[in-house]
């Protein structure tokens, strides 16, 4: 059977046998998929993380459909209803829905109008009718009355009712009217009635249709909502002569008063059997489509968020900013630890702003700050006007961090753990300064969904969005790597091969030997077994260790063989990490093995040409137009600095210094069309926008990169 269902997934992607074969037997012993994607390139011949979940989702979905059809066989046979015929076909599905239609006519149904017709004895019937060669119907049916049918037309009714239900279990009907949907089907929507004052946000489809095949994911989402909430009557099907002529084609072949009972059972079952059924499917389908539409753009906004670029290692001072009840304020180490917290009240009255300025001073130099992070809510800018006026005697950088999710993290358990004896406010100013310090760090304690980066995240199917969220952290996590010695345990978690507890057990070890001095250290961790370490080592960074090797990304499987090539080449590990001049010497070709291809070779020595390297850009001050206050400073034709805080499918959100963000439509971006916004824009990306349109009253700002 393993070997049917990777021919079956080598059929369906566009990789091959072998590919497939090899990351199913990865997976299949415990690799994960930054592991395979990085280590593994010999064996998946260079197919990178998208690749590699793909063939892993789709794996997942054929397991699944196996254990259904173990299931479906189970019954049909504790039924006494398997044929030789039957089990071929049943073994030669491939997908849910293919089994499932196999299984139909075996379904255990409650009473049906044709399960009725059956018992009164009106099978025989049925299939002299739908054989269509028998003329003068009226006579056969008299053959049929009895206690249990009164009349003719209620034999030739119940006759139609078992006919109708063929029809439905019919794969080829049930195929074609697929293809139909495909094709042609129409979701409509429309308000239910007195229920348009109450739903007016959803005025635009109060009378709308679109095909199915071209409606986008958001519009889509927006109308499920609707639904949902109860102000709008949904329907989703094809023009009903199209589908019931797709039909007639492939029943109606006999004699006329037999065809025409055939083709009324058609009609009914369509109408009453088909329709509602295909219905359904198209409508589950075009939600997980518009679902793994919405999922993708959540993803790639929070993977841009995630990888946004990092302060690094400098003592910060942090500003949680208010008005009535002041400006919270924290300094942290260069490691992100809390050293000192208080509060200022510098928009109380001058008195009030002069103590807090004094405070500021004083905080910057008993501590040596070398950066400010202010967050972006209610009070920022005041706050950040604040800050740059004041004459600090040290160099300071000073900058505005999005505030988005902070109280989630302030009030959660990991924030009552990392800091129990202090309140909510003094938590939410931590975040805000190690967000500046290493978001990544910092933003795998927050729920994805509460970062504010999605669209339409709470109408998805949560799971899904839970496994392709988690996925990108993980991803994010491995790709930046982690330091052994500073990390988490929440950003441990997300490293490959580390489960929650491992993680846990590795700061605690942490807090009992003091910090790693190599990763072979690691296999001390209690629970952390091999699997564990070979997933995880390569992953996990330590600074000025006892091996260099270990603060870069080359995994401990392949030391000797980077110690042979500096013996090859007469020096040792030390100079060969250090002289450029020496590392052109290597020939990889003398390396190539049955384990190591070129692939690992070629980024074992691009490791060891920058062996410590963050791979995130570095960060840049960013400063807001100072003239710029609120949405009335706003002209049409002026020009601003905005950041982009969330991309969608039709465009970017853009904070340009005001309460609102600014639309970007994807149509503004550029004099030549752009199909997908991330083709021009990234998240906290810094840009010159001009003003087109300003609508105070609906709070509505529209801008354009075309000048």
């Amino acid at each position: 059977m393993l070997a049917s269902l990777i021919n079956a997934l080598t059929v369906q992607l566009n990789y091959s046998s072998s590919q497939i074969s090899n990351v199913v037997t990865l997976f299949e012993g415990g690799a994960t998929v930054p592991f395979i994607a990085r280590y593994r390139k010999e064996m998946t011949q260079g197919l990178d993380e998208v690749q590699i979940l793909e063939i892993r989702d789709c794996w997942q979905k054929m397991l699944e459909a196996d254990k259904r059809r173990e299931a479906v066989i189970k019954n049909i046979e504790e039924q006494g209803k398997m044929t030789d015929e039957l089990l071929k076909k049943l073994m030669a599905a491939t997908t849910l829905q293919a089994i499932e239609d196999i299984y139909l006519p075996y379904k255990q149904k409650r009473k049906t109008k044709a399960s009725i017709a059956i018992e009164k004895g009106l099978e025989p019937l049925a299939k002299l009718i739908f054989d269509q060669k028998e003329g003068n119907l009226e006579a056969k049916a008299k053959n049929y009355l009895n206690d249990k049918v009164n009349s003719i037309d209620e034999a030739l009714q119940g006759a139609r009712d078992i006919m109708a239900e063929w029809i439905n279990e019919n794969i080829d009907a049930r195929n074609g009217i697929r293809k139909v949907f495909e094709r042609e089907a129409i979701i409509t929507a429309k308000v239910k009635k007195n229920k348009e004052t109450e739903g007016v946000k959803y005025k635009d489809y109060f009378a709308f249709s679109e095909e199915l095949k071209k409606i986008p994911s958001h519009r889509l989402l927006a109308i499920r909502r609707g639904e949902e909430e109860g102000f709008l009557s949904v329907d989703i099907a094809p023009t009903e002569e199209n589908a019931i002529e797709r039909l007639d084609r492939l029943f109606l072949k006999g004699l006329p008063e037999a065809k025409k009972q055939v083709e009324i059972a058609i009609t009914d079952s369509y109408k009453r059997l088909i329709k509602p059924s295909i219905e359904t499917e198209f409508d589950n389908l075009s939600k997980e489509k518009a679902d793994i539409e919405a999922i993708k753009i959540f993803s790639q906004n929070l993977r841009q968020l995630l990888l946004s670029a990092p302060l690094g290692r400098k003592t910060v001072l942090a500003i949680d900013p208010g008005f009535r009840t002041g400006c919270k304020v924290v300094c942290l180490d260069n490691q992100g630890n809390l050293i000192n917290d208080t509060v200022i009240y510098p928009h109380n009255g001058q008195n009030e702003q002069q103590k807090a300025i004094e405070t500021l001073k004083h905080l910057v130099e008993k501590f040596k700050i070398e950066a400010i992070a202010i967050g972006n809510g209610t009070a920022g800018r005041e706050s950040e006007d604040l800050v740059r006026k004041i004459q600090f005697t040290r160099n300071l950088e000073i900058f505005m961090v999005s505030e988005q999710g902070a109280s989630i993290y302030s009030a959660s358990e990991i924030a009552r753990e990392e800091f129990p004896d202090k309140d909510i406010t003094v938590r939410g100013s931590v975040s805000i300064g190690r967000r500046l310090m290493d978001p990544l760090a910092e933003l795998v304690k927050i729920d994805p969904k509460s970062i504010g980066v999605g669209q339409y995240q709470h109408d998805v199917e949560q799971k899904m969005l839970k496994n392709s969220l988690d996925a990108v952290v993980e991803s994010c996590v491995n790709n930046v790597g982690v330091d052994l010695n500073t990390a988490s345990k929440h950003l441990l978690s997300y490293v490959s091969g580390l489960s929650a507890s491992i993680a846990q057990n590795i700061v605690n070890y942490r807090k009992e030997n003091g910090d790693f001095k190599n990763r072979e250290q690691l296999r001390k961790v209690p629970r952390l077994g091999e699997k564990a370490f070979e997933q995880s080592a390569g992953f996990l960074r330590i600074a000025n260790g006892t091996n260099p090797l270990d603060n870069s990304a080359v995994h401990p499987e392949r030391y000797g063989l980077i110690e042979k090539m500096a013996k090859d080449l007469g020096t040792n590990l030390t100079q060969l990490l250090k002289e450029s001049t020496i590392r052109k010497g290597i020939n990889l070709t003398n390396y190539v093995n049955k384990e190591v291809g070129l692939p690992t070779l070629k980024d074992i020595l691009s490791e060891l040409e920058k062996p410590s390297r963050d791979p995130r850009e570095s960060i840049k001050v960013f400063e807001f137009d100072p003239n710029i206050r609120t949405i009335e400073d706003l002209k049409e034709g002026m020009e601003l600095n905005g950041i982009v805080t969330n991309i969608t499918a039709f465009g970017c959100f853009v904070d340009v210094g005001v309460k609102q963000d600014g639309l970007l439509h994807v149509s503004q971006m550029a004099n030549r069309y752009i199909a997908d916004p991330n083709q021009v824009v990234k998240l906290q990306q810094q840009l010159r926008l001009k003003v087109v349109e300003v609508d105070i009253q609906r709070k509505r700002i529209a801008l354009t990169l075309k000048f």
